[in-house]
Protein backbone atom coordinates (compact mmCIF):
# COMPACT_ATOMS: atom_id res chain seq x y z
CA UNK A 1 0.00 0.00 0.00
CA UNK A 2 3.39 2.27 -0.20
CA UNK A 3 1.95 2.98 -3.73
CA UNK A 4 -1.07 4.40 -2.49
CA UNK A 5 0.67 8.18 -2.00
CA UNK A 6 2.24 7.51 -5.22
CA UNK A 7 -0.87 6.91 -7.50
CA UNK A 8 -2.89 9.66 -5.69
CA UNK A 9 -0.15 11.92 -6.85
CA UNK A 10 -0.35 10.54 -10.11
CA UNK A 11 -3.56 10.78 -10.42
CA UNK A 12 -4.03 14.51 -8.97
CA UNK A 13 -1.46 15.43 -11.52
CA UNK A 14 -3.74 16.75 -14.30
CA UNK A 15 -5.97 19.06 -12.42
CA UNK A 16 -5.25 22.61 -12.93
CA UNK A 17 -5.45 23.69 -9.38
CA UNK A 18 -6.35 22.72 -5.67
CA UNK A 19 -9.24 25.67 -6.26
CA UNK A 20 -11.07 23.88 -8.88
CA UNK A 21 -9.92 20.39 -8.14
CA UNK A 22 -13.45 19.24 -7.21
CA UNK A 23 -15.20 20.92 -10.32
CA UNK A 24 -12.59 19.15 -12.81
CA UNK A 25 -13.12 16.02 -10.93
CA UNK A 26 -16.88 15.95 -11.94
CA UNK A 27 -16.19 16.46 -15.20
CA UNK A 28 -13.64 13.72 -15.39
CA UNK A 29 -14.21 10.12 -15.77
CA UNK A 30 -11.12 7.94 -14.52
CA UNK A 31 -11.17 4.64 -16.10
CA UNK A 32 -8.57 1.58 -15.04
CA UNK A 33 -8.73 -0.74 -17.67
CA UNK A 34 -8.11 -4.78 -18.44
CA UNK A 35 -4.40 -3.66 -19.55
CA UNK A 36 -1.98 -0.94 -19.95
CA UNK A 37 -2.34 0.89 -23.51
CA UNK A 38 1.64 0.02 -25.20
CA UNK A 39 0.30 0.26 -28.73
CA UNK A 40 -2.52 2.87 -30.40
CA UNK A 41 -2.96 1.30 -33.54
CA UNK A 42 -6.42 -1.47 -33.08
CA UNK A 43 -6.15 -2.67 -36.52
CA UNK A 44 -2.25 -3.58 -36.17
CA UNK A 45 -2.28 -4.91 -32.96
CA UNK A 46 -5.87 -6.34 -31.64
CA UNK A 47 -5.92 -6.24 -28.21
CA UNK A 48 -8.66 -5.52 -26.07
CA UNK A 49 -7.26 -2.51 -24.56
CA UNK A 50 -6.20 -1.09 -27.95
CA UNK A 51 -9.82 -1.77 -29.07
CA UNK A 52 -11.12 -0.22 -26.21
CA UNK A 53 -8.69 3.19 -27.14
CA UNK A 54 -9.83 2.77 -30.71
CA UNK A 55 -14.16 2.66 -30.06
CA UNK A 56 -13.30 6.14 -28.32
CA UNK A 57 -11.33 7.71 -31.01
CA UNK A 58 -12.71 6.31 -34.05
CA UNK A 59 -16.11 5.15 -35.39
CA UNK A 60 -17.42 2.16 -37.51
CA UNK A 61 -19.61 2.62 -40.32
CA UNK A 62 -22.19 -0.20 -38.74
CA UNK A 63 -21.65 -1.64 -34.90
CA UNK A 64 -23.50 -4.45 -32.97
CA UNK A 65 -26.25 -4.01 -31.03
CA UNK A 66 -26.80 -6.37 -27.54
CA UNK A 67 -28.28 -9.78 -30.01
CA UNK A 68 -24.44 -8.77 -32.26
CA UNK A 69 -27.02 -7.89 -35.04
CA UNK A 70 -25.26 -4.95 -37.24
CA UNK A 71 -26.81 -1.87 -37.08
CA UNK A 72 -25.92 1.30 -38.67
CA UNK A 73 -23.56 3.66 -37.20
CA UNK A 74 -21.67 6.01 -39.53
CA UNK A 75 -23.97 4.85 -42.10
CA UNK A 76 -27.37 6.39 -42.54
CA UNK A 77 -28.41 3.21 -44.12
CA UNK A 78 -27.46 0.95 -47.35
CA UNK A 79 -28.90 -0.65 -50.50
CA UNK A 80 -28.12 -4.06 -52.37
CA UNK A 81 -29.20 -4.85 -55.61
CA UNK A 82 -31.52 -7.52 -56.36
CA UNK A 83 -28.59 -9.92 -57.16
CA UNK A 84 -26.94 -9.16 -53.95
CA UNK A 85 -23.38 -8.14 -55.86
CA UNK A 86 -23.61 -4.56 -55.03
CA UNK A 87 -23.69 -2.60 -52.21
CA UNK A 88 -24.36 0.91 -51.93
CA UNK A 89 -23.70 3.01 -48.23
CA UNK A 90 -24.78 6.08 -47.75
CA UNK A 91 -22.87 7.98 -45.35
CA UNK A 92 -24.61 10.37 -42.43
CA UNK A 93 -25.09 14.14 -42.55
CA UNK A 94 -22.45 15.85 -40.48
CA UNK A 95 -19.36 13.63 -39.95
CA UNK A 96 -16.38 15.38 -39.42
CA UNK A 97 -12.51 14.33 -38.30
CA UNK A 98 -11.23 15.86 -35.12
CA UNK A 99 -9.73 18.22 -37.37
CA UNK A 100 -12.98 19.44 -38.39
CA UNK A 101 -12.85 18.08 -42.15
CA UNK A 102 -15.90 16.23 -43.55
CA UNK A 103 -15.55 12.45 -43.73
CA UNK A 104 -16.09 11.28 -47.00
CA UNK A 105 -16.44 8.31 -48.91
CA UNK A 106 -13.17 7.92 -50.29
CA UNK A 107 -12.15 7.72 -46.38
CA UNK A 108 -14.27 4.75 -45.62
CA UNK A 109 -13.22 2.95 -48.77
CA UNK A 110 -9.17 3.59 -48.19
CA UNK A 111 -10.08 2.76 -44.61
CA UNK A 112 -12.10 -0.65 -45.32
CA UNK A 113 -9.19 -1.37 -47.84
CA UNK A 114 -6.30 -1.28 -45.05
CA UNK A 115 -8.27 -3.27 -42.75
CA UNK A 116 -9.08 -5.82 -45.21
CA UNK A 117 -5.17 -6.67 -45.63
CA UNK A 118 -5.11 -7.83 -42.32
CA UNK A 119 -8.35 -8.96 -40.47
CA UNK A 120 -9.24 -12.37 -41.42
CA UNK A 121 -12.80 -11.63 -41.82
CA UNK A 122 -11.78 -8.80 -44.34
CA UNK A 123 -9.63 -10.68 -46.12
CA UNK A 124 -12.65 -12.79 -47.28
CA UNK A 125 -15.05 -9.93 -47.88
CA UNK A 126 -11.91 -8.19 -50.04
CA UNK A 127 -11.42 -11.89 -52.06
CA UNK A 128 -14.77 -10.86 -53.24
CA UNK A 129 -14.78 -7.48 -54.20
CA UNK A 130 -14.52 -6.52 -57.78
CA UNK A 131 -14.51 -2.61 -56.89
CA UNK A 132 -14.46 0.02 -54.61
CA UNK A 133 -16.19 3.39 -55.69
CA UNK A 134 -16.57 6.58 -53.79
CA UNK A 135 -19.34 7.56 -56.21
CA UNK A 136 -19.68 10.85 -54.14
CA UNK A 137 -18.36 12.69 -50.70
CA UNK A 138 -21.10 10.39 -49.14
CA UNK A 139 -21.88 7.05 -51.15
CA UNK A 140 -19.70 4.34 -50.77
CA UNK A 141 -20.15 1.62 -53.28
CA UNK A 142 -19.03 -2.12 -53.10
CA UNK A 143 -19.17 -3.93 -56.08
CA UNK A 144 -19.03 -8.21 -55.89
CA UNK A 145 -17.93 -10.95 -57.43
CA UNK A 146 -20.63 -12.91 -56.16
CA UNK A 147 -23.02 -12.25 -53.43
CA UNK A 148 -21.60 -11.40 -49.72
CA UNK A 149 -24.51 -11.67 -47.30
CA UNK A 150 -22.36 -11.47 -44.15
CA UNK A 151 -20.95 -7.77 -45.40
CA UNK A 152 -22.64 -5.81 -42.75
CA UNK A 153 -21.31 -8.15 -40.02
CA UNK A 154 -18.01 -7.16 -41.46
CA UNK A 155 -18.37 -3.77 -41.52
CA UNK A 156 -19.59 -4.38 -37.61
CA UNK A 157 -17.17 -6.63 -36.13
CA UNK A 158 -17.24 -5.68 -32.56
CA UNK A 159 -14.04 -6.95 -31.21
CA UNK A 160 -10.03 -7.72 -32.19
CA UNK A 161 -9.57 -5.57 -35.01
CA UNK A 162 -13.05 -3.31 -35.65
CA UNK A 163 -13.39 -1.97 -39.05
CA UNK A 164 -12.69 2.24 -37.75
CA UNK A 165 -12.92 4.87 -40.09
CA UNK A 166 -9.71 6.71 -40.78
CA UNK A 167 -9.12 9.71 -42.50
CA UNK A 168 -7.87 8.81 -46.46
CA UNK A 169 -4.63 9.87 -45.54
CA UNK A 170 -3.72 7.97 -42.11
CA UNK A 171 -5.43 4.75 -44.04
CA UNK A 172 -2.95 5.20 -46.93
CA UNK A 173 0.00 3.86 -43.31
CA UNK A 174 0.46 0.29 -45.09
CA UNK A 175 -0.55 -2.28 -43.51
CA UNK A 176 2.63 -3.60 -42.33
CA UNK A 177 3.29 -0.04 -40.69
CA UNK A 178 0.91 1.08 -37.45
CA UNK A 179 -0.82 4.36 -37.78
CA UNK A 180 0.18 7.43 -35.48
CA UNK A 181 -1.78 9.71 -36.50
CA UNK A 182 -4.89 9.37 -34.01
CA UNK A 183 -7.22 11.56 -35.98
CA UNK A 184 -10.41 10.25 -35.86
CA UNK A 185 -14.44 10.58 -36.17
CA UNK A 186 -15.22 9.27 -32.38
CA UNK A 187 -17.05 10.51 -29.27
CA UNK A 188 -13.10 11.41 -27.59
CA UNK A 189 -10.41 12.81 -29.06
CA UNK A 190 -6.98 11.97 -28.42
CA UNK A 191 -4.85 14.10 -26.16
CA UNK A 192 -0.75 13.48 -27.44
CA UNK A 193 0.73 15.31 -25.04
CA UNK A 194 -0.86 13.02 -21.85
CA UNK A 195 -0.10 9.98 -23.24
CA UNK A 196 2.81 7.73 -20.83
CA UNK A 197 3.32 4.50 -22.70
CA UNK A 198 2.28 1.77 -20.45
CA UNK A 199 0.69 4.43 -17.63
CA UNK A 200 -1.59 6.43 -18.38
CA UNK A 201 -3.74 8.44 -21.53
CA UNK A 202 -6.42 11.03 -21.83
CA UNK A 203 -9.15 12.37 -23.76
CA UNK A 204 -11.08 15.25 -24.66
CA UNK A 205 -14.74 14.97 -25.57
CA UNK A 206 -15.20 15.98 -28.66
CA UNK A 207 -18.05 18.31 -28.86
CA UNK A 208 -18.48 18.32 -32.68
CA UNK A 209 -19.23 14.65 -32.45
CA UNK A 210 -23.20 13.63 -33.64
CA UNK A 211 -24.81 10.78 -31.72
CA UNK A 212 -27.29 8.45 -33.26
CA UNK A 213 -30.91 9.25 -31.90
CA UNK A 214 -31.34 5.72 -31.12
CA UNK A 215 -30.40 4.29 -27.67
CA UNK A 216 -26.79 3.34 -26.83
CA UNK A 217 -27.00 -0.81 -26.34
CA UNK A 218 -23.59 -2.39 -26.19
CA UNK A 219 -21.48 -0.80 -29.29
CA UNK A 220 -24.52 0.40 -31.25
CA UNK A 221 -26.68 3.81 -31.00
CA UNK A 222 -26.15 6.97 -29.91
CA UNK A 223 -22.55 7.59 -28.15
CA UNK A 224 -23.18 10.20 -25.63
CA UNK A 225 -20.16 11.66 -23.87
CA UNK A 226 -21.40 13.78 -20.12
CA UNK A 227 -17.71 14.12 -19.14
CA UNK A 228 -14.92 16.83 -20.35
CA UNK A 229 -11.98 14.65 -19.87
CA UNK A 230 -11.43 11.11 -19.92
CA UNK A 231 -8.68 9.32 -18.17
CA UNK A 232 -7.04 5.55 -18.51
CA UNK A 233 -4.98 5.19 -15.32
CA UNK A 234 -3.26 1.72 -15.29
CA UNK A 235 -2.60 0.42 -11.72
CA UNK A 236 -1.00 -3.09 -12.31
CA UNK A 237 -1.16 -3.76 -8.50
CA UNK A 238 -4.82 -5.02 -7.94
CA UNK A 239 -5.24 -4.58 -4.44
CA UNK A 240 -3.76 -0.76 -5.29
CA UNK A 241 -6.46 -0.55 -7.94
CA UNK A 242 -9.12 -1.84 -5.85
CA UNK A 243 -8.15 0.92 -2.82
CA UNK A 244 -8.03 3.57 -5.61
CA UNK A 245 -11.84 2.31 -6.19
CA UNK A 246 -13.10 2.74 -3.17
CA UNK A 247 -11.31 6.14 -2.13
CA UNK A 248 -12.69 7.36 -5.44
CA UNK A 249 -10.07 8.33 -6.78
CA UNK A 250 -10.99 6.22 -9.63
CA UNK A 251 -14.51 5.56 -11.40
CA UNK A 252 -14.38 2.75 -12.74
CA UNK A 253 -12.13 -1.05 -12.97
CA UNK A 254 -12.77 -2.70 -16.14
CA UNK A 255 -11.85 -6.20 -14.27
CA UNK A 256 -11.21 -6.43 -10.36
CA UNK A 257 -9.15 -9.38 -9.18
CA UNK A 258 -12.00 -12.11 -8.39
CA UNK A 259 -10.78 -12.54 -5.05
CA UNK A 260 -11.70 -8.57 -4.28
CA UNK A 261 -14.79 -8.59 -5.87
CA UNK A 262 -17.41 -9.81 -2.46
CA UNK A 263 -15.47 -7.08 -0.85
CA UNK A 264 -16.04 -4.41 -3.46
CA UNK A 265 -19.81 -5.44 -3.13
CA UNK A 266 -19.60 -5.17 0.53
CA UNK A 267 -19.05 -1.45 -0.15
CA UNK A 268 -22.45 0.78 -0.28
CA UNK A 269 -20.13 3.13 -2.49
CA UNK A 270 -19.43 0.51 -5.18
CA UNK A 271 -21.71 -1.26 -7.97
CA UNK A 272 -20.59 -4.65 -9.94
CA UNK A 273 -22.29 -6.23 -12.75
CA UNK A 274 -21.32 -8.76 -15.59
CA UNK A 275 -18.71 -7.29 -17.79
CA UNK A 276 -20.40 -8.97 -20.81
CA UNK A 277 -23.20 -11.72 -20.56
CA UNK A 278 -21.94 -13.98 -23.35
CA UNK A 279 -18.58 -14.48 -21.25
CA UNK A 280 -15.03 -15.23 -22.56
CA UNK A 281 -13.66 -18.20 -24.23
CA UNK A 282 -10.32 -18.90 -22.80
CA UNK A 283 -7.60 -21.31 -24.63
CA UNK A 284 -4.48 -22.08 -24.20
CA UNK A 285 -2.31 -21.06 -27.94
CA UNK A 286 0.04 -23.45 -29.76
CA UNK A 287 2.86 -22.25 -31.95
CA UNK A 288 2.45 -24.99 -35.22
CA UNK A 289 6.13 -23.74 -36.55
CA UNK A 290 7.91 -25.32 -34.03
CA UNK A 291 8.20 -28.41 -32.17
CA UNK A 292 6.68 -30.25 -30.06
CA UNK A 293 3.24 -28.85 -30.44
CA UNK A 294 3.35 -28.80 -34.75
CA UNK A 295 2.56 -32.34 -34.44
CA UNK A 296 -1.31 -32.49 -34.09
CA UNK A 297 -0.47 -35.57 -31.55
CA UNK A 298 0.95 -33.70 -29.30
CA UNK A 299 -1.62 -30.96 -29.13
CA UNK A 300 -4.62 -33.71 -28.80
CA UNK A 301 -2.84 -35.26 -25.85
CA UNK A 302 -2.33 -31.70 -24.11
CA UNK A 303 -6.24 -30.34 -24.76
CA UNK A 304 -7.65 -33.57 -23.22
CA UNK A 305 -5.79 -33.06 -19.78
CA UNK A 306 -6.22 -29.61 -19.73
CA UNK A 307 -7.60 -29.11 -16.14
CA UNK A 308 -10.92 -26.54 -16.99
CA UNK A 309 -11.78 -26.71 -13.58
CA UNK A 310 -8.39 -25.45 -12.46
CA UNK A 311 -8.37 -22.45 -15.05
CA UNK A 312 -11.85 -21.24 -14.46
CA UNK A 313 -11.44 -20.86 -10.11
CA UNK A 314 -8.07 -19.21 -11.12
CA UNK A 315 -9.93 -16.10 -12.95
CA UNK A 316 -13.83 -16.27 -12.89
CA UNK A 317 -15.95 -16.64 -9.33
CA UNK A 318 -17.77 -19.82 -8.18
CA UNK A 319 -20.91 -19.23 -10.28
CA UNK A 320 -19.51 -17.21 -13.16
CA UNK A 321 -18.01 -20.12 -15.24
CA UNK A 322 -18.03 -23.05 -16.76
CA UNK A 323 -16.40 -26.14 -18.94
CA UNK A 324 -16.51 -25.41 -22.75
CA UNK A 325 -14.79 -28.41 -24.86
CA UNK A 326 -16.00 -26.58 -27.94
CA UNK A 327 -13.82 -24.86 -31.18
CA UNK A 328 -16.45 -21.72 -30.36
CA UNK A 329 -18.42 -19.87 -27.02
CA UNK A 330 -20.52 -22.56 -25.60
CA UNK A 331 -23.91 -21.65 -25.45
CA UNK A 332 -24.36 -19.81 -29.05
CA UNK A 333 -26.81 -21.83 -31.04
CA UNK A 334 -24.64 -23.08 -33.16
CA UNK A 335 -21.51 -24.25 -31.09
CA UNK A 336 -21.15 -28.08 -31.18
CA UNK A 337 -19.68 -29.47 -27.54
CA UNK A 338 -17.60 -32.96 -27.78
CA UNK A 339 -17.12 -35.54 -24.95
CA UNK A 340 -14.65 -34.56 -22.47
CA UNK A 341 -12.03 -37.03 -22.43
CA UNK A 342 -10.62 -37.83 -19.36
CA UNK A 343 -7.43 -38.67 -19.54
CA UNK A 344 -4.58 -40.04 -16.72
CA UNK A 345 -1.53 -37.94 -16.19
CA UNK A 346 1.01 -40.34 -15.95
CA UNK A 347 -0.46 -42.07 -19.09
CA UNK A 348 -0.37 -38.88 -21.15
CA UNK A 349 3.00 -38.19 -19.57
CA UNK A 350 3.77 -41.58 -21.39
CA UNK A 351 2.08 -40.80 -24.61
CA UNK A 352 3.78 -37.99 -24.49
CA UNK A 353 7.51 -39.24 -23.91
CA UNK A 354 6.87 -42.18 -26.89
CA UNK A 355 5.86 -38.64 -29.05
CA UNK A 356 9.44 -37.41 -28.44
CA UNK A 357 7.96 -34.22 -27.27
CA UNK A 358 10.49 -33.95 -24.52
CA UNK A 359 13.28 -33.52 -26.73
CA UNK A 360 14.07 -29.93 -26.02
CA UNK A 361 12.86 -27.09 -23.64
CA UNK A 362 9.90 -25.28 -24.38
CA UNK A 363 8.69 -21.60 -24.08
CA UNK A 364 5.84 -20.06 -22.35
CA UNK A 365 4.96 -16.50 -22.78
CA UNK A 366 2.78 -14.76 -20.09
CA UNK A 367 1.99 -11.61 -19.27
CA UNK A 368 2.16 -10.49 -15.37
CA UNK A 369 0.18 -7.56 -15.71
CA UNK A 370 -3.43 -9.21 -16.89
CA UNK A 371 -5.22 -11.30 -14.16
CA UNK A 372 -7.23 -12.88 -16.46
CA UNK A 373 -4.56 -14.72 -18.99
CA UNK A 374 -1.62 -14.36 -15.97
CA UNK A 375 -3.55 -17.09 -13.91
CA UNK A 376 -4.56 -19.21 -16.23
CA UNK A 377 -0.63 -19.36 -18.27
CA UNK A 378 0.68 -20.28 -14.45
CA UNK A 379 -1.99 -23.22 -14.26
CA UNK A 380 -0.45 -24.29 -17.62
CA UNK A 381 2.94 -23.91 -16.04
CA UNK A 382 2.51 -25.92 -13.71
CA UNK A 383 0.34 -28.67 -15.59
CA UNK A 384 3.63 -28.70 -18.55
CA UNK A 385 6.18 -29.37 -15.32
CA UNK A 386 4.31 -32.27 -13.86
CA UNK A 387 3.50 -34.12 -17.68
CA UNK A 388 7.88 -33.72 -18.00
CA UNK A 389 8.34 -30.67 -19.63
CA UNK A 390 11.46 -28.64 -19.20
CA UNK A 391 9.79 -25.15 -19.76
CA UNK A 392 10.75 -21.76 -19.41
CA UNK A 393 8.03 -19.33 -18.15
CA UNK A 394 8.52 -16.12 -19.76
CA UNK A 395 6.44 -13.32 -17.60
CA UNK A 396 6.89 -9.73 -18.54
CA UNK A 397 4.21 -7.09 -19.00
CA UNK A 398 1.27 -7.28 -21.77
CA UNK A 399 2.90 -5.42 -24.54
CA UNK A 400 6.33 -7.18 -23.90
CA UNK A 401 4.06 -10.54 -24.42
CA UNK A 402 2.03 -10.02 -27.28
CA UNK A 403 5.33 -8.63 -29.19
CA UNK A 404 6.92 -11.45 -28.54
CA UNK A 405 3.84 -13.83 -29.78
CA UNK A 406 4.57 -11.89 -33.12
CA UNK A 407 7.88 -13.79 -33.51
CA UNK A 408 8.13 -16.54 -35.98
CA UNK A 409 11.64 -17.32 -34.38
CA UNK A 410 12.54 -20.57 -32.88
CA UNK A 411 11.93 -20.64 -29.20
CA UNK A 412 14.97 -20.50 -28.51
CA UNK A 413 15.88 -17.44 -30.20
CA UNK A 414 13.10 -14.91 -29.49
CA UNK A 415 10.00 -17.56 -30.09
CA UNK A 416 7.85 -19.21 -28.13
CA UNK A 417 6.03 -22.38 -27.98
CA UNK A 418 2.54 -21.78 -25.58
CA UNK A 419 0.44 -18.97 -24.66
CA UNK A 420 -2.61 -18.67 -22.46
CA UNK A 421 -5.45 -15.82 -23.68
CA UNK A 422 -8.95 -15.33 -24.01
CA UNK A 423 -11.51 -13.57 -26.44
CA UNK A 424 -14.59 -12.49 -25.61
CA UNK A 425 -17.25 -14.59 -27.17
CA UNK A 426 -19.24 -11.70 -28.94
CA UNK A 427 -15.94 -11.33 -31.00
CA UNK A 428 -15.86 -15.24 -31.97
CA UNK A 429 -19.28 -16.14 -32.80
CA UNK A 430 -18.83 -17.49 -36.31
CA UNK A 431 -16.10 -18.80 -38.40
CA UNK A 432 -16.01 -15.06 -39.94
CA UNK A 433 -15.50 -12.98 -36.80
CA UNK A 434 -13.56 -16.05 -35.50
CA UNK A 435 -9.84 -15.68 -35.71
CA UNK A 436 -8.54 -18.35 -33.97
CA UNK A 437 -9.99 -21.03 -35.97
CA UNK A 438 -8.66 -20.07 -38.82
CA UNK A 439 -5.37 -22.36 -39.84
CA UNK A 440 -4.48 -21.17 -43.38
CA UNK A 441 -0.56 -20.38 -42.50
CA UNK A 442 1.11 -17.32 -42.30
CA UNK A 443 -1.67 -15.31 -42.76
CA UNK A 444 -3.23 -16.97 -39.71
CA UNK A 445 -3.75 -15.59 -36.08
CA UNK A 446 -0.71 -15.94 -33.97
CA UNK A 447 0.60 -19.70 -33.84
CA UNK A 448 0.38 -19.95 -37.58
CA UNK A 449 -1.33 -23.60 -37.95
CA UNK A 450 -2.11 -24.82 -41.23
CA UNK A 451 -4.98 -27.13 -42.11
CA UNK A 452 -6.59 -27.75 -45.64
CA UNK A 453 -9.41 -29.85 -44.40
CA UNK A 454 -10.61 -26.89 -41.86
CA UNK A 455 -9.84 -24.19 -44.72
CA UNK A 456 -11.92 -25.98 -47.09
CA UNK A 457 -14.89 -26.30 -44.30
CA UNK A 458 -14.37 -22.50 -43.77
CA UNK A 459 -14.95 -21.67 -47.77
CA UNK A 460 -17.94 -24.22 -47.86
CA UNK A 461 -19.48 -21.87 -44.59
CA UNK A 462 -18.39 -18.79 -46.26
CA UNK A 463 -20.43 -20.00 -49.76
CA UNK A 464 -22.78 -21.47 -48.52
CA UNK A 465 -25.96 -20.95 -51.05
CA UNK A 466 -28.79 -21.21 -48.21
CA UNK A 467 -28.88 -21.46 -44.22
CA UNK A 468 -29.21 -25.07 -44.61
CA UNK A 469 -25.82 -25.13 -46.34
CA UNK A 470 -24.27 -23.25 -44.02
CA UNK A 471 -25.19 -25.30 -41.10
CA UNK A 472 -23.93 -28.56 -42.22
CA UNK A 473 -20.53 -26.33 -42.95
CA UNK A 474 -20.47 -24.75 -39.58
CA UNK A 475 -20.67 -28.48 -38.25
CA UNK A 476 -18.09 -29.97 -40.32
CA UNK A 477 -15.86 -26.99 -39.39
CA UNK A 478 -16.02 -27.62 -36.25
CA UNK A 479 -14.96 -31.56 -36.38
CA UNK A 480 -12.44 -30.45 -38.38
CA UNK A 481 -10.96 -28.22 -36.32
CA UNK A 482 -11.31 -30.16 -33.05
CA UNK A 483 -9.20 -32.69 -34.71
CA UNK A 484 -6.92 -30.51 -36.05
CA UNK A 485 -6.36 -28.27 -32.68
CA UNK A 486 -5.43 -25.38 -33.63
CA UNK A 487 -6.11 -24.11 -30.16
CA UNK A 488 -7.08 -25.70 -26.89
CA UNK A 489 -10.03 -24.49 -24.63
CA UNK A 490 -10.22 -23.50 -20.84
CA UNK A 491 -12.86 -22.78 -20.42
CA UNK A 492 -16.26 -19.86 -21.14
CA UNK A 493 -16.17 -17.84 -18.27
CA UNK A 494 -18.20 -14.32 -17.10
CA UNK A 495 -15.97 -11.74 -15.54
CA UNK A 496 -17.34 -8.66 -13.68
CA UNK A 497 -16.77 -5.11 -13.60
CA UNK A 498 -16.66 -2.45 -10.57
CA UNK A 499 -17.58 0.90 -10.40
CA UNK A 500 -18.51 3.58 -8.60
CA UNK A 501 -22.52 3.67 -6.75
CA UNK A 502 -23.09 7.57 -8.49
CA UNK A 503 -21.69 6.22 -12.01
CA UNK A 504 -24.63 5.50 -14.39
CA UNK A 505 -25.10 4.30 -18.03
CA UNK A 506 -22.04 1.06 -17.51
CA UNK A 507 -23.37 -0.54 -21.05
CA UNK A 508 -22.35 -4.61 -21.26
CA UNK A 509 -20.88 -5.80 -24.31
CA UNK A 510 -17.43 -7.45 -25.57
CA UNK A 511 -15.39 -3.68 -24.64
CA UNK A 512 -15.97 -1.05 -22.45
CA UNK A 513 -17.80 1.23 -23.85
CA UNK A 514 -16.59 4.44 -22.32
CA UNK A 515 -20.02 6.71 -23.20
CA UNK A 516 -23.36 6.79 -22.22
CA UNK A 517 -22.38 7.30 -18.42
CA UNK A 518 -23.13 10.02 -16.00
CA UNK A 519 -22.03 10.98 -12.40
CA UNK A 520 -24.90 11.07 -10.35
Amino acid sequence: MRRRPLLAAALAAALPAPGIAQGMRARTLRFMPQAALAALDPMFNPTTIVTTHGCCVFDTLYAPDAALRPRPQMAAGHEVSDDGRTWRIRLRDGLRFHDGEPVRARDCIASIRRWAVRDPFGQLLAAVVADWVAADDRTITLRLTRPFPALLDALAKPASSPCFMLPERTAMTPADRPITDMTGSGPWKWIAADYIQGAQAAYAKNDAYLPRDEPAESASGGKRVHFDRLELAWIPDGGTAAAALQTGEIDWIEYPLPDLVPVLQRDRNIRTQIYDLNGFLGFLRFNHLHPPFDDVRVRRLIRDILPQNDYMAAVAMPNDWRQCHAMFPCGLPATIEFPAETRDLDRTRAALRDLGAFARPIVHINPTDFPAVTQQGRVTADLMRRLGFQIDLVEGDWATTIARRAKREAPAQGGWNLHNTNFPSAGIPNPALNPIIRMHGERAWFGWPSDAGVEDAMRAWTEAPDEDAQAAAMAELQRRAWDAVPFAPTGLFRLRTAFRADLSGVLQGPNPMLWNLRRG
